[in-house]
């Protein structure tokens, strides 16, 4: 950790945009200060300071563990990797979210949470990584290990975050047939002539399974103290059921409804970056920026796509009616931060960690430029 000043830097603060300078101390931000500081200083050429982003939710490290069907990369090198995009999206605090449960036995991420659980742990102790990384375990209640995996995870070190899932054909996510078929066909997870069976299997297995995995996984979050994330809701009947399971994050509702109930409820509403980005859900759900535009979206995540989060930030400001930039960058800052429970983050403010990245904006594209965590340069 060094002691530095930024200078010429356009400061995004959390209630306004500063033209100003910021002084690092001890790996946090000691002071804030309205225009330009002398020579010595670091200039930032007048691009955008903002706090270093916070990410609840992304699936983006199976990509590097299980790059092609049937081959497991080494489990550290792969986290390295992940992490090393993480940072150039300007991710400071990352929630890796790894899977507990398995429908397709050929699926080799789906059966290794607690080997990159272990590798995210030893990888961060070594001081490997850019990021700081925190776990999110994704549990799919119909599967028949869930419960079983969950555990397994828990062993290889602390679970900061514990969603709960069920993407059944026919609910919650896939409340259209015909958007699941699309889904799982285009991946390739399923042949277009086994489907019908396929659906058959997975809605008699949400049968056998849901509830009992599911009392499993929230007796597990309780014994660990870990939050709970609910998945998909779709009525306010599923936001009532994820009050009652003591949920203190909605990711994804599907419906506008259910957004509206889990915001009013004080439920912290999260929705997909690259929904803004693409103007639409994949799964035929409702936008994110309509979400917004109603001012029931708190956090954005960036699911699959790193570079999203900013992407989505600068969009939703250029084009949201009532939407200032700021109001933006705390869906991916100080509100993520906050429905994690970690206060010390997510704000250009006296005394927070010093997380911090330079954007310049290139044809109205966000360009990460440099990135620091707790005051020392990652990127």
């Amino acid at each position: 950790m060094t002691d530095s000043i930024l200078t010429n830097a356009r400061v995004v603060l959390p209630g306004e945009v500063l033209e100003g300078s910021v002084v690092l101390r001890g790996g946090r931000i000691h002071e804030i200060m309205e225009g330009n500081v002398s020579s010595a200083a670091d200039d930032m050429e007048g691009d955008y300071l903002v706090p270093g982003l916070v990410e609840l939710h992304t699936d983006h490290l199976e990509n590097h563990y299980h790059p092609r069907p049937g081959v497991a990369w080494p489990a550290i090198p792969a986290v390295m990797a992940h992490d090393a995009q993480i940072a150039a999206a300007g991710i400071t605090t990352v929630f890796d979210a790894l899977r507990a449960g398995t429908f397709d036995p050929g699926d080799l991420s789906a059966h290794h949470a607690k080997t990159l659980s272990a590798a995210i742990f030893d990888a961060q102790r070594q001081g490997r990584l850019r990021a700081e990384h925190f776990i999110h375990l994704r549990c799919e209640l119909p599967c028949p290990d869930t419960a079983e995996a969950a555990e397994g995870a828990a062993e290889a070190g602390p679970l900061h975050l514990i969603s709960i899932m069920d993407h059944t054909p026919g609910a919650r996510q896939f409340v259209s047939i015909d958007k699941f078929k699309e889904y799982y066909i285009g991946k390739k997870i399923v042949r277009a002539e086994l489907m019908d069976d396929y659906i058959a299997e997975r809605q008699d297995l949400q049968a056998r399974h849901a509830a009992p995995n599911k009392q499993a996984v929230l007796a597990l979050a309780a014994r660990l103290g870990t939050r709970i994330a609910s998945h998909d809701d779709a009525t306010e009947a599923h936001v009532e059921e994820a009050i009652a399971d003591g949920v203190s994050i909605a990711e994804f509702p599907t419906t506008r409804e259910a957004a509206q109930a889990a915001h009013r409820n004080g439920i912290a509403v999260l929705m997909g970056a690259p929904n803004i980005v693409r103007g639409k859900s994949h799964s035929g759900n409702i936008s994110a920026a309509e979400v917004a535009a109603s001012g029931h979206l708190d956090v954005l995540s960036s699911d699959y796509v790193p570079s999203s989060l900013l992407s989505a930030v600068f969009r939703l400001a250029e084009s949201t009616p009532g939407m200032t930039l700021p109001r933006a960058m705390r869906m991916v800052t100080l509100n993520p931060a906050r429905a994690a429970g970690l206060d010390d983050r997510g704000a250009i403010e006296p005394r927070r960690r010093a997380d911090l990245v330079q954007v310049r904006l290139s044809d109205g594209i966000p360009v990460v430029r440099r990135v620091w965590r707790e005051g020392r340069r990652v990127m």
